[in-house]
This record gives structure tokens, C-alpha cells and sequence, in this order.
């Protein structure tokens, strides 16, 4: 398959390139969203002891924690996606019944969004967020390591917060690596606006990796510059001789790929048990 490069695309090509609602329909993109909502108001009614836990002063800036029976289980924090400018943990939480079922405990921060935060701010408030995990989640039950996993935008806030002490090894789905490719696409940079600096600073392939295992993963039915993004940033930690595997998953898109987080008998659920190991 042809990969093209963001370099190389004219700004409509390099709008199209990263629109994965439009490449699946927007239709199809809100059934998805409307089945994960749905499931998750009953994942929250039926975990709703640990939820809207604050760790700063904004709306957003909350946990959900979903303790496994045994504390020092390990544990999965997910981070959620929408181009930094959309989703919640509250839409996403089903994405902990795998890991749930597998006897882990999960945990989910929200965020601030934009335009409300740039991408300066989002990162800044998740390294706060984690910072409160480190403090506080051992009063809520869970002592275990901590994988970090994401995607989409939270794919992108992996790859950064890897670096995080409390991180023992990480998942990043789907995410954009370097964030020049979106500096032109409106669907994206037009609440984000993205300066120049944060291309340059928050864009984990120009970057030092962190020295942690850090598995990339995307689906074979993405975008082809989503694809290019994954397999560029693995090739780019490979070269600094750095753990983790590449993972394509079989004709998943950009959202049926998280269908596979809620299975407790997928690959990325293995994937993420061998990274706690």
C-alpha cells in the first residue's frame, strides 16, 4: 500500500488524510459512540463508588476508578481520544470490561478540551492527573503497575506521558505522532490551534523516547496516513533500540478497533497483560 506523507499532500489531501469520521461516515462514527454510551452509563451504574473523583479545579479534570477485587492487580489507566477536542471518560468507560474481566483495575481521566485548553494545557493537566493517581490511588484500592494505554488523541497522550514515573509500560491505538500533518486540516487544528512550538514539542516523533515498553498498535482498515503515523513512530523508537511491539489488527477501522479493548479474549488484551509483567 502507497503510505503518503503529510509533506507531500495538498491541504485538502492533507484534511481528508485525518479525518477518520468522514472515512467511516459520519453515521457509522455515531452508532459506534451512541453503542459505547450506552454500555458505559451501565459499566458506571454498576461500578459507582469510585467515580468524579477531582484532581484539579476544572470541570473535566476528574478520575473514574474501577478497583479490581485484588489491590495490587495490575492496573490499566486509559486515556480518551476525539482530536483533543471531543470525547469523555463517561463515553468511553465500557472500554474497561476487558480489562475488568481479565481481574485488572481501570482508570480513566478526563480533560479539558479545546478550545477551553490548548494542547499545552491538556498535557500539563494529564501529568497533574497522574501525579494524583501516584498519591491517591492506593486509598481507592489499587496498588498494582500501571499500564497507560490510549486512543486516537489519547494514542498521541501515551506516547508523551510515557515518561511519567508511575508508568510502567504503555498501549497508544491509533494515534498521530507528529502533529505538523494536522497543523492544516480544520477539522482538527481549528479549535486546537496548534503553534509551532507545541508542533515541535508535543509531537512524540521529535521527541527522546521514553525508556519503557511502549506497544503501537492501529487498525489495517485505517486511513493510510493513520497507518503511515503508527509504523513511522514504532520504526523511530526501533531505532533508538526501544520495547514494544508493532500491532496490526485485521480489517479494524478507526473505531471498531476499540471493540477489541472490551473483548477479554483479544490480542490487545494479551499485549497489555505482558506489558504489566
Amino acid at each position: 500500500m502507497s503510505m503518503p506523507d503529510w509533506e507531500t499532500m495538498s491541504l485538502q489531501e492533507r484534511n481528508l488524510a485525518y479525518n477518520n469520521r468522514a472515512h467511516v461516515g459520519d453515521a457509522v462514527a455515531q452508532r459506534h459512540l451512541d453503542t459505547w454510551t450506552a454500555a458505559s452509563q451501565q459499566l458506571r451504574a454498576a461500578h459507582p463508588h469510585h467515580l468524579d473523583l477531582p484532581y484539579a479545579n476544572g470541570e473535566r479534570t476528574r478520575w473514574d476508578l474501577y478497583p479490581a477485587a485484588d489491590a495490587a492487580a495490575p492496573c490499566m489507566v486509559y486515556l480518551h481520544g476525539g482530536y483533543w477536542q471531543r470525547g469523555s471518560r463517561e463515553i468511553y468507560a465500557c472500554l474497561a470490561q476487558g480489562m475488568l474481566a481479565q481481574g485488572w483495575s481501570v482508570a480513566m481521566p478526563g480533560y479539558t478540551l479545546a478550545p477551553n485548553a490548548t494542547l499545552t494545557q491538556i498535557v500539563a493537566e494529564l501529568r497533574i492527573a497522574l501525579d494524583w493517581f501516584a498519591l491517591n490511588a492506593t486509598t481507592h484500592g489499587i496498588q498494582g503497575p500501571v499500564v497507560l494505554a490510549g486512543w486516537s488523541a489519547g494514542g498521541h497522550l501515551t506516547a508523551l506521558l510515557l515518561d511519567h514515573p508511575l508508568i510502567k509500560a504503555g498501549l497508544a491505538l491509533s494515534g498521530v505522532y507528529d502533529l505538523a500533518g494536522l497543523r492544516d486540516a480544520p477539522h482538527v487544528n481549528d479549535a486546537l490551534q496548534l503553534s509551532e512550538a507545541e508542533i515541535d514539542t508535543l509531537s512524540p516523533m521529535r521527541l527522546p523516547c521514553a525508556d519503557k515498553p511502549l506497544a503501537i498498535a492501529y487498525g489495517t482498515a485505517e486511513l493510510p496516513a493513520m497507518i503511515r503515523s503508527s509504523r513511522r513512530y514504532h520504526r523511530y523508537r526501533a531505532r533508538a533500540h526501544l520495547a514494544g511491539d508493532l500491532i496490526p489488527v485485521p480489517a479494524a477501522d478507526h473505531f471498531t478497533i476499540l471493540n477489541h479493548l472490551r473483548d477479554p479474549g483479544s490480542h490487545l488484551l494479551r499485549v497489555l497483560r505482558l506489558l504489566a509483567d
